[in-house]
């Protein structure tokens, strides 16, 4: 049973919200641990220089900010990017649950331990110099495709680039106009 089936019985709200739309903010008290049915959400930290760093794209049958169960505040924002939908769980019965059942305490850590291993990843790709070689090691992760389009300005985000850069990387590779990428 996935980590998420394991949440389910913990009668979770379902809440939505429009693209764009905050789902929570830094400094905000957690309350809930969210479960994404639908939709697309990212967890940004918000750059010195006025650009957003994606932490976790969390896309359906996603925990969202799995760290928050162990802390009273949000540490970062977290946007809708599409109109989404969670479950929301309240945090107290989630951590009651980790005290009490030794499966989901199990089923909790391995979870954890396959997010650490994508978060490598994404750090290791933003240590790579150039646009070129982020974009690369990004489309491997994500099965050698190129970036969607209407995704493109997160994958931006994600991979830590200016979405013009990264246009002008997919403009170098004749990607840029692609209408099924």
């Amino acid at each position: 049973m996935s980590l998420f089936d394991q949440l389910h019985p913990l009668t979770p709200s379902e809440r939505e919200f429009t693209s764009g739309a905050h789902l929570f903010r830094r400094g905000d008290e957690v309350s809930v641990l969210h479960l994404v049915v639908a939709g697309e959400a990212h967890l940004v930290r918000h750059r010195a220089d006025g650009g957003t760093l994606v932490l976790q794209r969390a896309l359906a049958d996603m925990v969202l900010a799995e760290a928050s169960v162990f802390s009273k505040h949000y540490h970062c924002d977290c946007v809708a990017v599409v109109p989404t939908r969670t479950l929301a769980v309240a945090r107290s019965a989630v951590r009651t649950l980790l005290a009490v059942d030794p499966g989901f305490a199990e089923a909790w850590a391995l979870h954890l331990a396959h997010e650490l291993q994508a978060t490598r990843l994404r750090a290791e790709i933003l240590s790579l110099r150039t646009v070129a070689e982020r974009l690369d090691a990004w489309m491997a992760w994500n099965g050698d495709g190129v970036p969607p389009r209407g995704t493109r300005r997160a994958v931006a985000s994600e991979i830590g680039t200016s979405p013009e850069a990264l246009y002008r990387e997919l403009a170098r590779r004749g990607e840029a106009q692609s209408p099924t990428r």
